[in-house]
């Protein structure tokens, strides 16, 4: 086993592939000046097609090579690397969207953020693990009086490198105009 296959390991990182990256891009329906969180940035997978799309990118990295290589990778690009832990995540105060592969065992801690009574986010479209979406989606408790969640393309092991030993999908947020009915 490689360092590098090592270190993937240790952080539990499975990159998304390129094709599969800009296929959750395009459903996400990304447009010119939009204001996107790429939680979980990596080196770019997602990143790449959300600028290509016009997107503002603010990329949330961990791991310090990793988030080194965003700003040397996207140099003098709408991009703003920030080297923080998806869990102490500050949201923006104006309204925001959300591509992201986060890491899975952050999910609860992250959708909790995202989903607060006081969080901006117009929409969202996470990759995660698949079971964690089929929960959200059929018992969605309080997040329903304000966000429409349902799941989205499903994502074979093959869309990422190393494969993941667990199934994926995206699910997808999105804030509902006016009331929700009681």
């Amino acid at each position: 086993m490689s360092a590098a296959q090592r270190s993937r390991r240790a952080w539990g990182w499975h990159p998304l592939t390129d094709a599969w990256a800009a296929r959750i891009v395009a459903d996400a329906g990304i447009g010119p000046g939009d204001l996107v969180l790429d939680i979980g940035a990596g080196t770019g997978a997602l990143t790449a097609p959300l600028l290509a799309a016009g997107a503002r990118v603010i990329a949330i990295e961990l791991h310090p090579g990793r988030a080194a290589r965003l700003r040397e990778r996207f140099a003098g690009r709408s991009l703003s690397v920030v080297d923080a832990d998806a869990a102490s995540l500050r949201l923006p105060r104006r309204p925001f969207r959300v591509v992201a592969s986060p890491p899975y065992n952050l999910t609860s801690t992250l959708l909790r953020a995202l989903l607060a009574p006081d969080s901006r986010l117009v929409r969202a479209d996470l990759v995660l693990q698949r079971q964690a979406v089929r929960r959200v989606v059929d018992e969605p408790g309080r997040w329903a009086r304000r966000f429409d969640l349902h799941a989205g393309r499903p994502l074979p092991r093959a869309a990422f490198r190393p494969p993941p030993q667990v199934d994926s999908s995206v699910l997808v947020v999105r804030k509902r105009s006016g009331r929700a009915p009681r």
